[in-house]
């Protein structure tokens, strides 16, 4: 008696059957999908701007190339505030990589080890609400906070026998009341991502430590730690993927004539040159350049804790 093998199916009949068994998730990722499709990859047609001398009345297929081709990257990088604005856009994120990223992986431990859940609950709730503000709520705050006259910071300085301070005004304070509180809106919310790897680890592992006499902190350190660690580094890798990007709103309305010095970064000259003045072209080059330098940033990112964590992105 002789076997017939039997016919294996098609590609195409096992992605229409791949499909149609999970069509629910399928549609419920085409929201998304069609978000960025619409939003990050159309925009993406306007990249030649950055090559070409735009003219609103011809539009952009239309516009004349740039003479020579990278006529507005040379601009940018021959001019007096070129290397200033990359330091101050790569100083404030630095500062808010520093204390910022470590911020909301510790305020998650703290809410692990915390056994209370009402106390939990209102500690979580007080740090998450802070996100919520519009970030013109932010800036005012800060601006009645530190205001040199009747500025809570500065009656306390002057109640410890020293002079007020122009907080707002210094170029010196800028990037430490940017930082900080960028860090106090950010870390409740930012939090919320190692809570959910932290729950996500097995009790098992806590009750053996226990058994082999681990005190909170040894469980810290050799439980919760290690296993959150693959969230770690992939939050960090995208971290520095946004190294060279900051959003111009918040750093524009803290800048006045006297902090410009260290208040102006790439995104607020792209939307002073571009939005207000009508650049277009030259907005369109420092921002690609910005956006290679963040691609570069990622991958190399990635690479290094590949090779030195074990753990990446890709």
């Amino acid at each position: 008696m002789s076997v017939h093998p039997i016919p294996k199916k098609s590609w195409a009949s096992r992605f229409r059957k791949d499909v149609l068994s999970r069509w629910q998730l399928l549609l419920l990722l085409a929201v998304p999908l069609a978000w960025y499709i619409i939003f990050c990859y159309v925009p993406m047609f306007g990249v030649q701007l950055a090559f070409k001398n735009y003219k609103v009345r011809l539009g952009i297929w239309d516009s004349p190339w740039a003479e020579p081709l990278m006529r507005h990257f040379t601009r940018y990088f021959s001019s007096y505030y070129a290397w200033s604005t990359i330091w101050n856009t790569l100083a404030i994120n630095l500062g808010c990589l520093a204390i910022g990223f470590p911020a909301p992986i510790l305020l998650a431990l703290v809410l692990n080890e915390i056994n209370s859940l009402r106390f939990r609950k209102i500690l979580q709730n007080v740090t998450y609400i802070p996100y919520f503000l519009s970030i013109v709520v932010v800036v005012s705050m800060l601006k009645l906070f530190c205001d040199q006259r009747y500025g809570v910071v500065n009656l306390l300085i002057q109640a410890l026998g020293m002079k007020a301070i122009p907080l707002m005004e210094s170029e010196r304070y800028f990037r430490p009341l940017y930082v900080i509180s960028n860090v106090w809106q950010n870390m409740g919310w930012n939090a919320i991502i190692y809570i959910a790897a932290l729950a996500g680890v097995d009790t098992a592992l806590y009750e053996a430590a226990t058994v082999d006499g681990a005190s909170r902190w040894q469980k810290i350190v050799h439980v919760s730690l290690p296993c959150i660690l693959p969230t770690i580094v992939t939050m960090l890798i995208l971290r520095i993927g946004q190294l060279m990007t900051i959003g111009f709103e918040k750093a524009l309305l803290m800048q006045n004539d006297l902090n410009i010095g260290t208040s102006e970064i790439i995104s607020t000259l792209v939307y002073k040159n571009g939005i207000q003045k009508g650049d277009y072209s030259y907005a369109t080059a420092v921002g690609l350049m910005n956006s290679v330098v963040n691609l570069i940033l990622i991958v190399t990112a990635n690479a290094v804790c590949r090779r030195t964590l074990d753990e990446s992105l890709w």
